[in-house]
């Protein structure tokens, strides 16, 4: 989440950082720093709010030295300011660390720290790592084996980049889980670390990229890369294509793949400033809503096409059943039309991920028309959907280059999470507990999407075993009905095959004189509420000769037993599970495409704004 660079080599390091944080500014920040060996200290300026503070801060009290860290900050523990802003130093002042991802165990790491005597200065989780690297550097370990040793304690995805006036010519970074990208960029005499390529590719295109679970030691002169228990790795260099859109795929061989692996960070960053997990509490003050406007609230009604639709089927849940306000779902070429019935206790929510999309503005339009109060949750900033509005909560997913939208479904479906529990503590329809509670599941989300992701090799298996159907049914109950339909779509887009998802309750009113073996069944049945109810469905399609294959939790045997192919996702709250059971679906149908020669980004006949009626 958020942006990181660092350089290490003989040019003067501040202008290499700040140009590559411009580069990475699409990635949406609230504050901003960076850190720059200077003799034997290191000189850090951090500032709040955009980029452009920071570097008139730079050039009212230039920093000067060839070794340094940069950051943009979504903030996720601590209000943004420049004492929350990275970097951070440790108490010693010899180390400083930059990081992206939520330390989940950050509440006992900085409670065992401040036994020990260490005093904090900011209100971050990211604070714990860097007096844990420093704790090690005190017992006598070098500095790359101090890092390694307080990585070790931490749960969650993570990014990080460390310096140490121990080793002030070396860089360490390292990535724990599918916490986005650790880029390594190799020069002449120079080195580069980024979180994504755009930030280096004004340097250079020889690059290599970190998987999870991996380190590297960086001097100007060269890299070595290990893994984090300290085994060497042979972490080879790419060539990255000069072509501007080819550099952007980096190593990956489709948009779609790449952004389906970007909704670690996606979803990061649309948690990031916008939960206060240490109060139990979320903020949304784009909404422009009051406690007195939110308790008129009579009725919410989401209108969005497509994948977006889908994503507002959940959202309809998670409203009338956090917030206790009827909800309902329109797609918006029909709401239009219908001539609703609207007025001023009503919300209407436009789900759009270009925030151009004709159909859905046509939508806004009437309810305005109407009288309603108008909200969006759109991707692009400035769009037409977001100007519109009377209030907005932008999904932070980033540029979604790929035409089949995958990180723009995940990012609204916590957003919509997020708005249900705001509304939800607004109208006092939750206890304070209860409260707590459901914002603390938001910190463990982006580390469990990151496992979904870890086990792609076995959705490919089940790609294989697949790729030759011409139909398939996808069913779902309850909060994980909408991803059976999403789950469909994804199939029917990239790949072209007949794809239709339905309620499982209403299998057997008509679908079920479909079932038979050349039509697989997709049932998505992880412990939630509707679990024994998918089992009964499981059961129907086996005993007409149905495939099926199943998506479940973690230490599920039973389900496993019955379906042909499964595919397990980590526990979770069934609130959230939708955020994690669609994963392997997208990759599914990822992987399906690939292997029948589909376009995968380009789909025929489809367009990645729906401009025109």
């Amino acid at each position: 989440m958020c942006g990181i660079v660092a350089y290490v080599g003989s040019r003067e390091a501040a202008p290499i950082l700040l140009d590559g944080l411009k580069r990475l500014e699409y990635r949406g920040y609230d504050s901003a720093g960076i850190a720059v060996l200077t003799g034997d200290h290191f000189e850090i300026r951090r500032d709040v709010g955009k980029l452009n503070n920071l570097i008139g801060k730079v050039s009212a009290a230039p920093v000067h030295g060839s070794v340094g860290i940069g950051h943009t900050r979504w903030a996720t523990h601590g209000e943004p300011s420049e004492r929350n802003a990275h970097p951070h130093t440790s108490a010693s002042g010899e180390v400083v660390v930059v990081h992206n991802g939520i330390v989940e165990n950050f509440i006992p790491l900085k409670e065992e720290l401040q036994a020990e005597g260490v005093t904090f200065t900011s209100d971050t989780d990211t604070e714990v790592i860097v007096h844990l690297v420093d704790r090690y550097l005190h017992a006598g370990f070098p500095f790359t084996e101090a890092a390694r040793r307080a990585i070790a304690h931490l749960r969650g995805a993570h990014g990080i980049v460390l310096l140490s006036l121990r080793e002030p010519g070396t860089i360490v970074a390292a990535r724990v889980g599918h916490a986005g990208g650790v880029v390594v960029g190799q020069g002449q005499g120079e080195m580069f670390i980024a979180s994504d390529m755009p930030a280096l590719l004004e340097h250079t295109r020889e690059m290599a990229f970190l998987d999870p679970g991996q380190m590297v030691v960086v001097t100007r002169d060269g890299f070595r890369a290990s893994t984090l228990e300290g085994e060497p790795l042979d972490l080879p260099l790419q060539s990255v294509s000069w072509d501007p859109v080819a550099a952007e795929k980096g190593n990956y061989k489709h948009f779609m793949q790449k952004e389906i692996h970007e909704q670690v960070r996606s979803i990061g960053d649309t948690i990031a400033g916008r939960v206060d997990f240490e109060h139990g509490r979320v903020m949304l003050p784009d909404l422009n809503l009051t406690p007195e406007y939110a308790k008129r609230i009579r009725r919410i009604v989401l209108t969005a096409c497509g994948t977006a639709a889908h994503a507002g089927m959940v959202g309809r849940l998670l409203i009338e059943r956090l917030a206790h306000i009827p909800a309902e779902v329109e797609i918006a070429s029909e709401f239009r039309y219908r001539d609703p019935i609207l007025d001023s206790d009503t919300v209407v929510i436009a789900i759009s991920q270009s925030g151009e999309t004709a159909d859905t503005l046509a939508a806004m339009e009437e309810a305005r028309r109407k009288g309603a109060r108008l909200w969006s949750i759109v991707n692009v900033i400035g769009s037409q959907a977001m100007r519109m509005a009377d209030g907005y909560i932008s999904m932070q997913s980033g540029p979604e280059i790929g035409v089949a939208s995958t990180k723009a479904f995940t990012a609204p479906l916590v957003d919509l999470y997020l708005l249900a529990l705001h509304l939800a503590e607004m109208r006092g329809t939750l206890s304070d507990d209860e409260r707590r509670a459901r914002v603390a599941e938001l910190r463990r989300l982006p580390r469990l999407v990151g496992e979904c992701l870890a086990r792609e090799s076995e959705v490919e298996r089940v790609a294989v075993a697949l790729q030759h159907m011409d139909h398939c049914l996808y069913l779902g109950r309850g909060i994980n009905m909408p991803i059976a339909y999403e789950g469909a779509l994804k199939l029917k887009e990239i790949s072209y095959i007949h794809a239709e998802g339905y309620p499982a309750g209403e299998m057997k009113h008509g679908p079920i004189a479909l079932i038979e073996p050349s039509m697989p069944v997709v049932a998505l049945a992880p412990r939630d509420p509707w679990y024994e109810k998918m089992l009964s469905q499981v059961e129907q399609a086996k005993a007409r000769g149905g495939v099926v294959m199943a998506v479940v939790t973690d230490g599920d045997s039973l389900m496993p037993s019955k379906a042909d192919h499964t595919l397990f996702v980590p526990e979770v709250s069934w609130m959230l599970s939708p955020v994690l059971t669609v994963i392997p679906l997208q990759m599914l149908a990822y992987h399906i495409a690939v292997l029948r020669g589909c376009d995968v980004d380009q789909p025929r006949n489809l367009a990645k704004s729906v401009t025109v009626e």
